[in-house]
């Protein structure tokens, strides 16, 4: 058969350099489409594969730019020439039915170039094997599952990139149920904190939700504040404090803890080992009550120091103590000259603890120590509600936590966990016997570049060295290029949906060799759920068509439909509702309550 006859003939080398192979395209070819076994092909578009066979093994690589010669087209016609050419970038080769990346030969001048066919992409992308997950098809052939590595996506971690619309939520959704619909892994360990609230219902079946506004099956949510580092603490308690002001706080703190491991007994805790950071609780309104009355204390009598006390308050309502107000002068009672001076921040202290907006963290439930700093539940239980669920995937519903206090809450539910698994590596439970991966929805919003928080701390952690001790991080933004840097680029995979700032495709661009690069010239251009996989669980650059759920399995991320939301007739409408969800901060506020008792309805037996 010759060159013209054969069907998957696309045309010839013309020169290599390097990885990069120019391709004259021939004439048979012309209409850009080409018929094989039935199936319709169109030739070189970019990102697609092709195959240049060397004897007993065939050469892939990927098609990178396409073009054309500017010639007569009599001189075209007479040298044989179309004036069409192809870039491609060789990527790998396969003896017989198996393909690994890398070449050990080059092609020569003159060397025939085919179209590759769905059989041709089976050997590449091999039958299914334990380790894989099956998240879509291929765009160039979609009967043909795009696969990646669950060992590689998890441990090197990965990044889910793509503008809004692009389908970046959904293609979330469908990555996790292409892990946790597989009955290969029964104990898959994912963690998702979800700031806008929209995975609860799109895997609910699949996932155990805490959230601060929890409704019917879901868990609320709480972190105890006590798990915290002393600085980020005090930051947000007292609004920042320095030198001799935060030793005051940290003393006492440290006296607290302490305490609690005396009259507790905390295993594993010995009390040498204690520090001000160590996660032993204690009471808050215990660290208030005392420092403010220490504050406020007068004396009087000869030497100055008999209390002038008139009422001892309520340390649980937050009531301070009652002493004589302090005379003029020498005049008596007298002022504590110890005092630090740190009213002012005591009475921020006490703002925030009255605040109910922060109570999953400064009031965390069963986590909230009492007045000698001991608990109903301890750390223990809370880790295993999060990380030992029979559900593989627990979501942290953070869509009702204020945005102030966003990056404390995500840096302090990394540390807690990170900590746990580090700390636990040699156990069962620990994240080298069960690995865990965790999903962090709008990264950009707590992991920006330049921000040096307690969050980004973490999370670099993870990403530099969460490898080793099975802690896994996915990250998925719509801003790459607010992310911070360090961050992203520990992520050894990307799935990188529709983006069209430039900004932000340079920030992907570093993922690729530089021959690849072109590949990322398609991504303004991509259908919504498309995209382009590449790094070290794809075993190859690909473009892809992520599966889509069912459609009630689909994140609440779709915008409003205008058109039809304005067509209904007008409804009467109550804006008192409005303002009692603003006031309270909850989107399912009521202005009512209504307490309806329900009974089933007998029936009558025939």
């Amino acid at each position: 058969m010759t060159l013209s006859r054969d069907p998957t003939y696309m045309g010839s080398v013309e020169s290599v350099s390097g990885s990069s192979v120019s391709v004259h395209l021939a004439k048979s070819i012309a209409s850009g489409l080409s018929i094989i076994e039935g199936r319709t092909y169109r030739i070189g578009q970019v990102g697609s594969f092709v195959r240049i066979p060397q004897g007993y093994q065939d050469l892939f690589g990927v098609v990178s730019e396409v073009g054309a010669k500017a010639m007569p087209s009599n001189l075209d016609s007479a040298a044989g020439e179309t004036g069409r050419w192809m870039q491609v970038q060789l990527i790998g080769e396969s003896v017989g039915s198996v393909f690994e990346r890398g070449i050990s030969q080059y092609p020569n001048i003159g060397d025939s170039v085919h179209i590759t066919t769905e059989s041709n992409l089976a050997r590449i992308y091999g039958a299914s094997k334990f380790g894989q997950i099956v998240i879509g098809t291929l765009s160039s052939a979609e009967s043909i599952p795009a696969k990646v590595s669950l060992n590689e996506l998890v441990t090197r971690h990965s990044a889910v990139l793509g503008s809004t619309g692009s389908g970046k939520s959904t293609t979330t959704a469908s990555l996790l149920r292409s892990i946790c619909g597989n009955s290969e892994y029964p104990s898959a360990r994912i963690l998702m904190l979800d700031v806008h609230g929209e995975y609860a219902e799109a895997l609910s079946d699949v996932a155990t939700i805490f959230s601060v506004d929890p409704r019917p099956g879901e868990k609320e949510l709480f972190i105890p504040y006590w798990a915290l580092s002393s600085n980020e603490l005090l930051d947000f308690l007292t609004g920042g404090v320095k030198d001799a002001k935060e030793t005051a706080f940290t003393d006492k703190i440290f006296s607290l803890k302490m305490q609690s491991h005396n009259h507790a007994n905390f295993a594993g805790v010995e009390s040498n080992s204690i520090t001000v950071d160590t996660p032993i609780p204690f009471s808050l309104k215990k660290l208030w009550y005392e420092l403010i009355d220490f504050e406020i204390t007068t004396f009087e009598g000869q030497h100055r120091d008999q209390p002038t006390k008139q009422d001892d308050g309520d340390i649980d309502a937050l009531i301070a103590p009652k002493y004589k107000p302090h005379g003029m002068g020498s005049t008596p009672p007298f002022i504590n000259t110890q005092a630090l001076g740190i009213r002012r921040q005591l009475n921020f202290l006490r703002s925030r603890l009255l605040d109910r907006r922060y109570n999953f963290l400064l009031h965390p439930g069963p986590w909230e120590p009492d007045i000698n700093g001991v608990p109903q539940c301890d750390l223990d239980f809370l880790l295993s509600e999060w990380l030992g669920n029979e559900k593989p995937i627990t979501i942290l519903d953070l869509s009702g936590v204020p945005s102030i206090v966003l990056e404390l809450l995500v840096g302090s539910i990394l540390k807690i966990v990170y900590e746990a698994l580090f700390w636990s590596r040699e156990k069962s439970e620990g994240g080298i016997n069960r690995p865990l991966l965790v999903v962090m929805e709008e990264a950009h919003r707590y992991l920006s570049k330049g921000k040096n928080n307690l969050a980004s701390e973490i999370v670099q952690k993870i990403a530099k060295e969460g490898r080793k001790y099975g802690v896994g991080a996915m990250v998925i933004s719509q801003r790459p290029s607010e992310v911070d840097e360090t961050i992203l680029s520990q992520c050894g995979t990307f799935f990188a949906l529709r983006l069209s700032n430039p900004d932000d495709r340079g920030r992907v661009q570093g993922a690729l060799p530089d021959g690849l690069i072109t590949l990322l010239d398609v991504l303004p251009v991509l259908r919504t759920g498309e995209a382009i996989v590449m790094g070290e669980a794809a075993k190859l650059p690909m473009r892809c068509r992520i599966t889509l759920p069912e459609e009630e399995y689909r994140p609440k991320s779709s915008d409003p439909k205008v058109a039809v939301q304005w067509a209904y007739v007008k409804k009467l409408e109550g804006y008192d509702r409005v303002v009692a969800s603003w006031r309270a901060q909850k989107p399912r506020a009521v202005v009512k309550v209504l307490d309806i008792t329900r009974s089933l309805i007998p029936t009558e037996e025939k």
